[in-house]
C-alpha cells in the first residue's frame, strides 16, 4: 500500500500503529537528500553475502533493533519491529517473520536447505535499478529497493524497506537497516513458462482443430489436474498450469463460461478499478472501461478461456472426488451434458468454486413459510422491471445490496435496505485512489511489478499504513458519510480502524465502496430500516423485534455466500472436509488460511479471490503443482497451529 501524499508529524497513539516504523520511534530526524542507490547496494551486497553463507547473525545485524520482542509488546504504540514475508521461495508457504527470535529461528532452520545466491539489483524496462526513496508520512520514510536472488531450485524476487537508524557512535549521524523484508518465488530452474521467445514455434497445417479437440477431450490420458469451476479463478490457474507444461482440465457447471458473472443480478458492475483487474498473459485492452459490467467480464472470460487454449468441460458436474488412500490419487466422477459419466484418476484437484459455490446464505426466520411474497437471494435476483409496482425489503447492507436497491429505485419501486450491522463505506472516488496509491493506474508501473509491491507489505505492518490513510479518506469522504449518517445509516471503520484490508481477508465482507449507491439513501429514494432486529415474516411481510412491521412482496436477501469447506464438503464428503485446514480468514502471521496451499490433503487445493488476488496467487499455486511433479518440491515450513 502506497499513499502519495504527506501528512504532519504526529505521535503513535492508536495500536494500530505499532508496526510503524516512525522517526520518533527510530531516534532520527528526517533524512536530508539520502544517496538511495548507494545505500541500497552496499546493503544488498552485505546481505548477500551473508544469506549465502547462512550466516544468521549477520543477516539479523542488518535489521533494525527494536523493542518489540513477544506478543505481549503487539499493543503497544512505542513498540518497534521488522518483518519478513517470504511466499515460496524460502518456505514451499506462506508466511510471515516478526521480530529477532521469530526471525532467527526461520533463518537457522531454512537458510541452509534454501541456498540463497546471485542477489541482484532488479532492473527496470528502462535500464535503471529500481531503487528510489520514499516518504510516505512526514514522520515515516523508508529507501525501497527491489532485487532478484536465486535459490537451490528456483529465481525469485524481493523487496527490502530500509529505514534510518542512528549510527553507533556518533552525532546525528545515521545507518540504514532493514524494516520489511518481502521473498517471493517466480519460477523454477530448468522449468520456465513456455511464453514469449518460448512459445510453440511448430506449424499446425490443417491439423489444429483436431488436436485442440483431442486435447480438450483427454481422449489418450488422463489430465494431472482438475480444476472444479470455471470462474476467473479457475481460469487463471489453468492459464499458469498450461503455461509449465501441466496438463489440466475444468469443469464447469455452466452452459458457457462467464455465467457465473452472466447469470447475476442486471445491474452487477465491478467496483475495483479496471488496472486492478488484469488477468494473468492477457491484460484488458487499453479501451476497457474503468468499472467493468458483469455481463461484459462474462463475455472476457469466454473469450479469455479460448484465446489461452484453456480445456474446459461445460455443463458438467463433479458428482464426487475421492482419494486412495495407497496411491494419494484422486478418483473423480464427472457428469458429462449427454448425461454419460466419466471417471478421471488424477494428481491433484482444485477447487474454484468461491463461497459455498455459490449457493448463497438465506438465514432462517420463524414464518418464513407463511410469506405470501416471494424470498430470494442476490445470486438468483434477475431484473428489476420484474419488480415494478410491488415493495422490496433487501436484508444486507454491503456491494449487493447497494446494487440492487440502486437498480431498484431506478425503476421507481419502492425498496428498503434492511442493515443488520454498521457498514464500512469508503468512496470509489477518494477511498480507492488513494488506497492503491500509484500502484494501479494508467501511468502507474507494470502489473506484476504493482503486485509485488502491493504484496510485499505484510498485513501485520500494513494494518498500520492503512489505518493512517483510512484518517484522510474519511476526511476525503466527509460530506457522503454525514449525508449517510444523516439518514440514519450506520458506518465503522473497519477492523482496528483500518478500513476494508482486514474485512476481505477476515470474512471477505462487511464493507461496500461506494460507486453511488450510497446516494440513493442519501437523497431518500432508497429508505432504511436498521433500528431493530428480524423477529419474524408474516403473511403480508415482516415484523421486527421492536414491535414495528413493514410490509413487502419480494425479500432479497444481500447475506453473503456461506462457507468456501462447503463445497467441498457437498463432493468429497464430510470426513475430508473436516479434516481440512480452516479457508479463508488470517492466522496469527496475518496470512490468508487454507487457499493457494496445502489444505491438508496431498493433492487437493483451493484457488479463491478477487481478480487481483487470483493473477498473483493462481502462479503459486501452480509453481507448488509444477514442483511436486518435476520432484523438487522442498519440505513446506508451515506455521504450527
Amino acid at each position: 500500500m502506497v499513499s502519495v501524499s504527506l501528512m504532519s508529524p504526529q505521535q503513535s497513539s492508536h495500536p494500530s500503529e505499532y508496526p510503524l516504523p516512525t522517526f520518533s520511534k527510530l531516534g532520527v530526524s528526517a533524512p536530508q537528500n539520502p544517496d538511495a542507490l548507494k545505500t541500497a547496494s552496499s546493503w544488498l551486497a552485505k546481505f548477500d553475502a551473508n544469506l549465502s553463507t547462512a550466516n544468521v547473525e549477520g543477516v539479523l545485524g542488518l535489521f533494525i533493533h527494536g523493542t518489540y520482542s513477544s506478543v505481549s509488546d503487539k499493543n503497544d504504540p512505542s513498540a518497534l519491529s521488522f518483518y519478513w514475508r517470504d511466499i515460496l521461495a524460502l518456505t514451499w508457504d506462506f508466511r510471515t517473520f516478526e521480530g529477532t527470535d521469530i526471525v532467527r529461528q526461520f533463518l537457522v532452520d531454512r537458510l541452509s536447505e534454501a541456498k540463497i545466491s546471485n542477489l541482484r539489483l532488479k532492473l527496470g524496462a528502462d535500464g535503471k535499478e529500481r531503487v528510489d526513496y520514499q516518504q510516505p508520512y512526514d514522520d515515516l520514510a523508508w529507501i525501497h529497493l527491489m532485487f532478484t536472488f536465486e535459490t537451490a531450485v528456483g529465481i525469485g524476487s524481493g523487496i527490502v524497506r530500509l529505514v534510518p537508524t542512528p549510527l553507533a557512535g556518533s552525532l546525528g549521524e545515521i545507518c540504514w537497516k532493514a524494516h520489511s523484508v518481502f521473498t517471493n518465488l517466480e519460477d523454477l530452474k530448468g522449468f520456465p513458462e513456455k511464453i514469449g521467445n518460448l512459445r510453440n514455434r511448430q506449424p499446425k497445417h490443417g491439423r489444429w482443430v483436431e488436436e485442440r479437440e483431442r486435447e480438450r477431450q483427454f481422449v489418450d490420458n488422463d489430465p494431472t489436474v482438475l480444476i472444479i469451476g470455471g470462474g476467473q479463478a479457475g481460469l487463471e490457474v489453468s492459464a499458469r498450469l498450461k503455461c509449465l507444461a501441466v496438463p489440466t482440465l475444468i469443469i464447469e457447471k455452466n452452459a458457457r463460461i462467464g455465467d457465473n458473472w452472466r447469470n447475476r443480478y442486471e445491474a452487477l458492475c465491478l467496483h475495483d478499478l479496471i488496472w486492478y483487474d488484469h488477468m494473468p498473459y492477457l491484460p484488458f485492452p487499453p479501451t476497457w472501461p474503468v468499472f467493468t459490467p458483469a455481463k461484459k467480464l462474462a463475455n472476457w472470460l469466454e473469450s479469455y478461456a479460448e484465446s489461452m487454449e484453456l480445456n474446459v468441460w461445460t455443463s458438467s458436474t463433479v458428482l464426487n472426488a475421492k482419494q486412495d488412500e495407497d496411491t494419494q490419487l484422486w478418483s473423480v466422477i464427472v457428469k458429462k451434458p449427454d448425461g454419460t459419466e466419466r471417471i478421471f484418476t488424477v494428481k491433484h484437484v482444485v477447487f474454484a468454486i468461491g463461497f459455498k459455490g455459490g449457493k448463497g446464505h438465506i438465514p432462517k426466520y420463524p414464518g418464513m413459510e407463511d410469506f405470501q411474497g416471494h424470498i430470494t437471494h442476490s445470486l438468483h435476483h434477475g431484473k428489476a422491471d420484474q419488480h415494478i409496482g410491488k415493495k422490496v425489503l433487501v436484508v444486507g447492507a454491503c456491494a449487493s445490496a447497494h446494487d440492487i436497491c440502486a437498480d431498484l429505485a431506478n425503476h421507481g419501486i419502492d425498496v428498503t435496505m434492511y442493515q443488520r450491522s454498521s457498514t464500512f463505506v469508503m468512496s470509489v472516488k477518494n477511498g480507492s485512489q488513494m488506497f492503491f496509491g500509484q500502484l494501479y493506474g494508467e501511468d502507474g508501473p507494470p502489473t506484476d511489478e504493482a503486485d509485488r509491491i502491493f504484496n510485499s507489505f505484510p498485513n501485520l505492518l500494513n494494518i498500520g499504513m492503512a489505518y493512517r490513510l483510512m484518517k484522510q479518506v474519511k476526511a476525503a469522504d466527509k460530506d457522503m458519510l454525514d449525508g449517510l449518517h444523516a439518514r440514519g445509516f450506520r458506518t465503522n471503520g473497519g477492523i482496528k480502524d483500518a478500513g476494508p484490508l482486514l474485512m476481505v481477508w477476515s470474512s471477505g465482507g462487511g464493507f461496500y465502496l461506494n460507486n453511488g449507491g450510497s446516494d440513493y439513501i442519501i437523497d431518500g429514494r432508497v429508505k432504511i430500516k436498521n433500528d431493530a432486529k428480524i423477529e419474524k415474516f408474516t403473511e403480508k411481510g415482516v415484523k421486527f423485534d421492536n414491535g414495528s412491521e413493514l410490509e413487502a412482496d419480494v425479500v432479497v436477501f444481500a447475506t453473503g455466500l456461506g462457507h468456501p469447506i462447503e463445497g467441498v464438503r457437498d463432493i468429497c464428503g464430510d470426513e475430508v472436509a473436516d479434516g481440512c485446514k480452516s479457508i479463508w480468514g488470517l492466522n496469527s502471521e496475518g496470512e490468508t488460511s487454507g487457499i493457494w496451499r496445502d489444505m491438508g490433503y496431498k493433492g487437493l487445493w483451493y484457488m479463491m479471490g478477487n481478480l487481483a488476488m487470483c493473477r498473483f496467487h493462481s502462479k503459486h499455486l501452480a509453481l507448488q503443482i509444477k514442483a511436486m511433479e518435476e520432484g523438487v518440491f522442498g519440505e513446506r515450513y508451515s506455521l504450527e497451529d
